[in-house]
């Protein structure tokens, strides 16, 4: 008998542990975001349609944002869980950084808010074409 209550607080603290383990992996669960993405970049002018192209390596992304007002801006962020950030790098004519901010919606939707370099701001939404 006292090797069974001897046993049991081991028992304990190894299960406390995975489970523990096991928040701490879901907290950090990555949504994987590569692929195609049309973007709604809704301001008070009006609403853009860009194209974001996206490559995730880990909580890493890369890619591209493509625009009829900015060209083809390359990008790069992170995911962490359900949040995603990425900014557009500067170059051509617009040398600012937009900075995007939101979060995971489902497996093929996201949303958030944009920030244009502190001038001014947007919300966008973002649905993953279908391969």
């Amino acid at each position: 008998m006292r090797l069974v209550r001897s046993l049991r607080h081991p028992a304990l603290a190894v299960l406390a542990l995975a489970v523990s383990a096991s928040v701490a992996f879901a907290a950090v669960a990555l949504h994987d975001l590569t692929g195609t993405w049309d973007f709604e970049v809704i301001t008070e002018n009006g609403t853009g349609t860009p194209t974001v192209k996206l490559k995730q390596d880990g909580t890493a992304i890369t890619g591209t944002y493509e625009s009829r007002m900015l060209g083809v801006r390359a990008l790069k962020g992170e995911v962490k869980g359900d949040s995603v950030k990425f900014d557009l790098q500067p170059g051509g004519d617009a040398n600012i950084v937009l900075s995007f901010a939101g979060k995971v919606v489902d497996a093929d939707h996201l949303e958030g808010a944009v920030d244009f370099a502190g001038q001014g701001g947007a919300a966008f939404k973002g649905t993953r074409r279908k391969p």
